[in-house]
């Protein structure tokens, strides 16, 4: 049985994802040329370093800090899948909020736990007064395929800072 709760400052160690398999083997990407989507061969796999792993703690334990969302599913006490959402809105009109996370362990993708978590980040961000997720997203075709059945589409507006950061992401955002 998956358990699902929001995550305390303090709880973001490196022990915490003792148990949780990052690891993405990806063949195919979806990329832009020449103002049209295309699927490109691409392969590589995908994983953190215990560099990746540092920055991430102390990117979700900022985020708490300051005021976001980090939510998390377990199976027998492990994490298996986390998201957050930043809590600055921005892009005017738009009223985005960044979900600037959400990863699902490798051995639990496909038991519906993304989807969990996104549904989760979706309300949370409404609450706050958000009319629209923001999600710079990975490129590869299973992450865009999970993003459409959520909902998501291209971005209206592409902020500045996560295209600078990540040129091959996806820019997508999901109206609440």
């Amino acid at each position: 049985m998956i358990q699902y709760r929001t995550l305390s400052e303090e709880e973001i160690t490196r022990e915490l994802f003792g148990h949780f398999i990052r690891r993405q083997v990806v063949t195919k990407c979806r990329r832009r040329e020449n103002g049209e989507w295309v699927i490109k061969d691409d392969p590589f796999v995908d994983n953190w370093n215990e560099k990746d792993y540092q920055i991430l703690i102390s990117c979700l334990r900022n985020t708490i800090r300051t005021g976001g969302f980090v939510y998390a599913a377990f199976h027998e006490d492990m994490l298996k899948g986390f998201v957050s959402v930043e809590p600055g809105l921005f892009g005017g009109e738009h009223r985005y909020l960044d979900l600037s996370s959400i990863h699902v362990s490798e051995d639990m993708r496909g038991t519906g736990i993304g989807k969990v978590l996104f549904l989760a980040a979706k309300d949370w961000a409404k609450e706050k007064g958000a009319g629209k997720l923001y999600i710079s997203a990975h490129s590869a075709v299973e992450s865009q395929a999970f993003y459409s059945r959520m909902g998501c589409v291209e971005a209206r507006l592409y902020h500045a800072g996560h295209v600078e950061a990540e040129p091959y992401d996806c820019q997508l955002e999901c109206v609440l």
